[in-house]
């Protein structure tokens, strides 16, 4: 039995590594043009193309949220938002070779599933004429609230090509759904998935979360028994970031009601345990699969990255967000939309790519991002894959990084040879802490309230 009180130190505010460097450094220095430019240098690899679409509204808050959304239960707000939807995807036309190959493709939110049938086919439409090269395989994918979910949106997504869903469960117990403000019960989920599989959807993720109120290691334990009755392909097990400094809504949260950061590691423990003995592979930090899915194959591959949508299957594409507050991606970029809607309106009305905010990296930033992603998605780290990519000597580069790992080796979270750094099973669990150690940025953010805690 492992004794999780003496891990509880590792509690700490840290980054989860969806982008390196992490958002909290992206600049208004780069805006538009700078967008522009970094766009106009992508054309020139070829590299091919990863589209997210924002689908910012939501008709209510949920508590535990901490993404970039807007509530309304307005209808007219819809048909407004596609038609700037479609103004930027005409800048975008204009920027750059749209007719690279499309690998990639998610709708999030926000819940994209508040748009009915006909706006989500809008939607596609334009996106599909702006990029018209999509590969034979792409992943096309949705993220779906099982409480807004009908015939008709199943009809339009399977009609083009949709292959993946995602459905937000978090937890099954009532008394957390009423905390987290989000009720939604195992029948209406059951029928939402019983919808996706008789159009033939074969690829199904669940996003869970772990940490919320009154949530114990006995009450997750039915969730995830629920959850295996319905036998997802995919399973995302989130830790919950509570930062109420920074979403106003997770202030309605008791935060004693809360588990604390051994109860949280024994609930990980435990999921890991349970999802691997029935049949899921552990995909890096919180990501988990069937053998047989795409996501457990692109991991064995060496394909596996993550990016703001999680761990994803195609290897390194160039991000391109449309929407509000969407995160766009190069090999040396990062670009963001204004978060502001109303801003994201005035830029485009003015003919103007709404980036609001973002950075250029530099080849030290590059490196170390290769570093932590592969650590990220492998809970290990290879040395001669970092130095054949690179031209470095990785003890020499990184000897205070390879120091300061010293104490994670002698509490035995994991272990560094001649060939690599490599985790142990609770190691695992707290890799967001040891990829923080490579991180360069991180140490003028010590103090201030960015960023969640690690456990």
């Amino acid at each position: 039995m492992i004794d999780f009180q003496k891990y509880v130190r590792y509690s700490k505010p840290g980054p989860r590594y969806t982008s390196y460097p992490t958002a909290v450094e992206f600049s208004n220095a780069f805006e538009s043009s700078a967008y522009k430019e970094a766009l106009k240098r992508a054309d020139l690899t070829k590299i091919p193309l990863s589209l997210y679409t924002h689908l910012p509204f939501c008709r209510s808050a949920c508590y535990f949220c901490g993404c970039n959304v807007i509530y309304t239960s307005k209808e007219e707000k819809k048909p407004r938002y596609i038609e700037y939807l479609k103004k930027e995807l005409a800048l975008l036309k204009q920027s750059f070779d749209t007719t690279r190959e499309v690998v990639q493709f998610h709708f999030g939110g926000g819940t994209p599933t508040f748009f009915n049938a006909k706006e989500l086919e809008s939607v596609i439409k334009a996106l599909c004429e702006c990029f018209p090269n999509f590969a034979k395989d792409c992943e096309i994918s949705c993220e779906i609230d099982p409480r807004y979910f009908d015939i008709e949106q199943m009809r339009v997504l399977k009609a083009y090509g949709f292959s993946r869903l995602s459905f937000g469960v978090q937890d099954f117990e009532e008394c957390v759904q009423d905390a987290i403000h989000r009720k939604q019960s195992f029948k209406i989920v059951k029928n939402a998935i019983e919808l996706a599989r008789s159009f033939g959807i074969k690829s199904i993720n669940f996003d869970l979360i772990y940490g919320l109120p009154f949530q114990s290691l006995q009450s997750f334990e039915r969730t995830l028994d629920s959850v295996l009755e319905l036998s997802p392909e995919r399973l995302a097990v989130f830790n919950y970031a509570h930062v109420p400094w920074l979403k106003k809504t997770m202030r309605k949260i008791d935060e004693t009601t809360l588990p604390r950061p051994q109860e949280k590691l024994q609930i990980l423990q435990n999921s890991i345990e349970k999802l691997t003995k029935n049949g899921y592979e552990m995909i890096g930090m919180d990501h988990f699969a069937k053998k047989d899915d795409e996501l457990y194959l692109a991991k064995a591959r060496k394909q596996l990255r993550r990016n703001f949508q999680g761990y994803t299957t195609k290897g390194f594409s160039q991000t391109i967000g449309v929407g509000v507050t969407s995160i766009s991606e190069g090999i040396d970029y990062y670009a963001q939309n204004f978060k502001d809607l109303s801003l994201y309106e005035n830029a485009l009305d003015n003919g103007i790519l709404p980036t609001e905010r973002g950075i250029r990296l530099s080849k030290e930033d590059i490196l170390r991002k290769s570093v932590i992603m592969e650590l990220m998605n492998n809970l290990s780290l290879n040395f001669a894959s970092i130095e054949s990519a690179f031209g470095i000597d990785f003890k020499t580069h990184f000897a205070k990084e390879l120091s300061e790992l010293k104490p994670f080796e002698k509490a035995n979270l994991l272990k560094v040879n001649s060939e690599g750094i490599f985790t142990t099973p609770t190691g695992g669990m707290l890799i967001r802490n040891i990829a923080m150690l490579f991180d360069a940025y991180l140490y003028k953010n010590v103090g201030k309230d960015t960023f969640s805690k690690t456990i």
